[in-house]
């Protein structure tokens, strides 16, 4: 039996899109994979990005998942290790590791031989103020690095771009000309590219990207759909109908009667909630696709279900299927109604709801 909602994925649409970045960016891929792939299942999107350049994660246990999988790809550990057991085992498996912070080479310095099986990206701070040495502590990062005997297997740069979705941001240009003069004169590969900077008006010139909504099928941009961009929707978050109300002029809907219906309405309800990832915050008005047809949600988004208005529409009956978004309805659109952005309502998909290959 079907479950009444679930998260259908396109792999077809993943690897296309991953062609298209790789033509839109000139560089190695580096598929972003953390959070679950970005709530689209980590193992199975590790698999289907197999023409990635490298993979990867925020922590340790993400990495750990992908080898018990299987996946022998190239994976960057986004965030580093913080214990000598925590580098012993990343150097074990093979790891990639961003290094970030001053502990963390001393991690590599107390480790005798472990940097020599390591390739390490060391990371920069140009304007995020999150992770990454300042600029003007760089230099003597980078010198403690080169001192480590025996040396680490490889040796690159990054950093992070803060406003690389504000398309030719003055923020980004600086970034870039801190990163520029931190490292001139030097000869190391280096990665800054997300996927707002992959597709924005900067050119960066990078050697390697970092993609990770894009490849999912969502714009980075407020004033750009993914379409536009060549991109198509990985996700398509699916329900279906459970009940049809017909409710009057004046009857309110849903919890705190937020909405009331201005005429004689017909109401569908919708196997979805706060607890499948549908966040509650989706305002009135907010679209769904009722058996393809646009219809705007009413009232309230409960635990378990959400309200819609189908008064237009004919044929909706119990198990008619509704799209929350997705092919037809992006995900973008349904982020803007709910006030948030496309990262959290793919990611905030419950585990309680199934990933369904298409």
């Amino acid at each position: 039996m079907r479950p009444l909602i679930r998260a259908v994925i396109d792999s077809h649409a993943l690897r296309h899109n991953l062609r298209v970045i790789r033509g839109a960016a000139g560089a190695r891929v580096i598929a972003v994979v953390k959070a679950n792939a970005y709530g689209h299942g980590l193992v199975s999107t590790a698999l289907a990005l197999g023409d990635a350049d490298a993979l990867a994660v925020a922590r340790l246990e993400e990495a750990l998942a992908l080898r018990r999988a299987g996946i022998g790809a190239r994976i960057l550990l986004l965030e580093g290790v913080f214990s000598p057991a925590e580098l012993a085992e990343a150097v074990y498996e093979g790891l990639d590791l961003v290094v970030h912070d001053a502990t963390q080479i001393d991690l590599l310095e107390r480790a005798d031989a472990a940097a020599a099986r390591c390739a390490l990206w060391l990371k920069i701070d140009t304007g995020m103020n999150r992770l990454g040495f300042a600029p003007r502590e760089f230099a003597a990062a980078l010198a403690r690095i080169r001192k480590l005997s025996p040396a680490p297997r490889e040796l690159r740069l990054l950093t992070h771009l803060a406003c690389a979705n504000e398309r030719d941001d003055l923020v980004t240009r600086a970034q870039l000309e801190r990163f520029r003069a931190a490292t001139h004169g030097l000869d190391y590969e280096v990665s800054i590219a997300n996927s707002a900077g992959i597709f924005g008006a900067v050119p960066l010139g990078c050697h390697w990207v970092r993609p990770g909504l894009a490849l999912y099928g969502a714009s980075p941009f407020a004033d750009c759909s993914a379409d536009s961009l060549g991109l198509q929707p990985v996700m398509t978050l699916m329900s279906s109908v459970i009940a049809v109300r017909h409710v009057a002029r004046g009857a309110a809907v849903g919890y705190g009667g937020s909405w009331v219906a201005p005429r004689d309405s017909q109401i569908a309800i919708v196997a979805a909630g706060y607890g499948d990832g549908v966040h509650r915050s989706l305002a009135n008005g907010g679209a769904v696709l009722v058996n393809g047809a646009r219809a705007p949600l009413t009232g309230r988004v409960s635990m378990d279900m959400l309200a819609v208005d189908v008064s237009g529409l004919s044929g909706v009956r119990v198990g008619t299927p509704v799209v929350l978004w997705g092919e037809g309805l992006p995900v973008e659109e349904t982020a803007q109604h709910a006030g948030t952005i496309a990262y959290e309502l793919l990611c905030s998909v419950s585990p309680r709801v199934p990933l369904e290959p298409r």
